[in-house]
């Protein structure tokens, strides 16, 4: 059992969700993002956009891995940072982008 964090684009919702299921169903404790914000129309100050950056960078911390939701090969700066400081902390990186998440997984 791996613990496992999500990490891309919060305009990626649907593949989030998608992941987090797959991934879950193997058996790994996933951890994401605490909402949409772009996806769902939600706004957030500056200080806020960087209280939850320094968030996910400790989900980073108690995690095994990374799991980067790249649709298209999509990486925002932000995402770029995690992936950084992911490697640094000597984690696993994987790809949503490698095709591993079945598109079916919700039929």
């Amino acid at each position: 059992m791996a613990v496992i964090t999500l990490c891309g684009s919060t305009k990626f919702k649907d593949q989030f969700e998608k992941a987090n299921a797959f991934l879950t169903l193997q058996g790994n404790i996933i951890i994401s993002v605490a909402f949409f914000e772009q996806s769902d129309g939600f706004k957030i100050t500056e200080e806020q956009a960087e209280l939850l950056g320094q968030l996910h960078f400790r989900k980073i911390d108690i995690s095994d891995e990374i799991f980067v939701i790249d649709v298209d090969g999509y990486i925002g700066n932000s995402t770029k940072k995690e992936i950084q400081y992911a490697e640094e902390k000597g984690k696993a990186i994987r790809y949503f982008s490698d095709g591993e998440i079945p598109s079916n997984i919700f039929s």
